[in-house]
């Protein structure tokens, strides 16, 4: 018996409307982001008061659009423009209409309180399906690359031979230029349009050397009152005991400081040692790790260590969500000030020290030396509060809480980088990067929430 095939007929006309809602599933995410976003106020979106009178595009439309969008690891607004076209679902959200990777984008940089605050929304609504409960968190950091590429980073030293190396080349070309007056004016032309190539390399150079003095001083001033508390500890010893001299904070910058070209403000970083040096941001998160593994905080830093980021991270939960009573963080985090801080406060810290016992040690451990964890100097064991840490961290229920660590917030990391697929910032700048991390996490935890319902 002969097969039958159905007729592919790409000319037929639709004679009567379509209805989209009858080409998406009625369990597909499209419909939880669509009733998600219209928490979030009209009055805290930045409208465009000086358009030319023309109907601007919905803000709830275009923030559904953005969050659909991201929690499917569409992140360019070009991209975004195009699936206006190609998606179902997005022609949903956008009711037929098709704004361009222009307007998504000023939408996304000018809308960072209505990001935010769809953040917030979210993380309400959670608590309101008792899906949410503020009480243990897990704290730690990843490194995202920035938009900026590690070959334009400039060395301080290197940074101050090029600007005058450019000033001589600048001088010749003027010379030369006085000379040829009298030559083609085509001669003359190029002169100029390489002398204005020169002055602006040169501006750059010389702006570079400029933020890197900036923020050694502002370095320096931030450890003034460290230094000045240290100095008056020592001198309040007597005879030998008063130890070495304590250098002061150095407000200059070191000859092998760097600063990007393309975006200043982030740094050269690595995962870990065994990593590569990559011009990166580092992302913090603060996740719960009661069930739920939601984002209750989510920031970035340039810094590339994370032992004085512990308390900004906590703080960085919204205050209507709840506060944590229990924070987990890895070795990263050892650092005295943070820690004490947030007890003082009355929440609990569990941050690992070292393996705390030998049930933890590996019968057969198979990696290099260089690669397993040591454990705290004497000289690190006889600080009071790292005694204080290690015997917390010895308990059965520290250790219990303590596993929560990997398997929550890990997850998070690795469903954000390898589901999403979020590798790299789009956005330059500290700010703008802080405000793009947030559209990520609202992304995953409307797409995390959509599976707990």
């Amino acid at each position: 018996m002969a097969a039958r095939y159905r007729t592919v007929d790409r000319e037929q006309l639709m004679l009567l409307p379509y209805d989209l809602k009858e080409w998406i599933p009625e369990d597909d995410i499209v419909h939880f982001v669509t009733e998600a976003v219209k928490a979030v106020p009209l009055g805290v979106f930045d409208s465009n008061e000086n358009g030319t009178g023309d109907e601007q595009y919905h803000p709830h439309m275009m923030l559904a659009l953005l969050l659909y969008c991201y929690s499917h690891g569409t992140f360019s607004s070009r991209r975004i423009e195009r699936a206006t076209w190609k998606d179902i679902a997005v022609r949903y959200i956008c009711a037929n209409d098709h704004p361009d990777h222009d307007t998504i984008c000023d939408f996304r940089i000018r809308n960072e309180t209505a990001i935010t605050e769809a953040f917030v929304q979210v993380l309400l609504l959670a608590k309101e399906m008792n899906v949410l409960k503020v009480g243990t968190v897990s704290v730690d950091g990843t490194k995202i690359k920035a938009n900026a590429s590690i070959n334009k980073s400039v060395r301080y030293d290197r940074a101050g031979e090029l600007e005058e190396q450019l000033k001589l080349e600048i001088a010749e070309l003027m010379n030369k230029a006085v000379e040829s007056e009298n030559v083609p004016t085509e001669e003359g032309e190029t002169l100029g349009k390489e002398i204005q190539r020169l002055e602006k390399l040169r501006a750059k150079m010389t702006e570079a050397r400029k933020r890197l003095e900036e923020r050694a001083k502002a370095k320096a001033d931030k450890e003034k009152k460290a230094y000045e508390d240290k100095v008056k500890r020592r001198e309040e010893r007597k005879g030998r005991t008063k130890g070495r001299i304590i250098k002061p904070p150095k407000d200059t910058p070191e000859p092998g400081d760097q600063s990007n070209m393309t975006d200043h403000e982030s740094r050269i970083m690595r995962k870990s040692k065994h990593s590569e040096f990559t011009q990166s941001y580092n992302a913090q998160a603060v996740v719960d790790a009661e069930g739920s593994m939601l984002v209750l905080g989510a920031r970035v830093t340039n810094n590339a260590v994370d032992n004085h980021e512990l308390v900004l991270d906590v703080a960085s939960v919204p205050a209507g969500v709840g506060s944590p009573g229990t924070v987990l963080a890895d070795a990263g985090y050892t650092a005295q000030t943070p820690i004490q801080e947030l007890e003082a406060k009355g929440t609990e810290v569990l941050v690992s020290m070292c393996r705390e016992s030998e049930h933890n040690h590996r019968k057969h451990d198979w990696r290099p030396v260089i690669m397993v964890k040591k454990a705290p100097t004497d000289f690190f064991r006889r600080k009071a509060w790292v005694r204080k840490m290690m015997t917390a961290m010895a308990t059965d229920r520290a250790k219990e809480l303590y596993r929560l660590r990997k398997q929550t917030v890990e997850p998070v990391f690795g469903i954000i980088k390898q589901v999403l697929g979020f590798r790299q910032f789009l956005l330059r700048g500290l700010k703008k990067t802080n405000l793009e991390w947030t559209l990520v996490s609202c992304a995953y935890n409307l797409k995390r929430l959509a599976v707990l319902r």
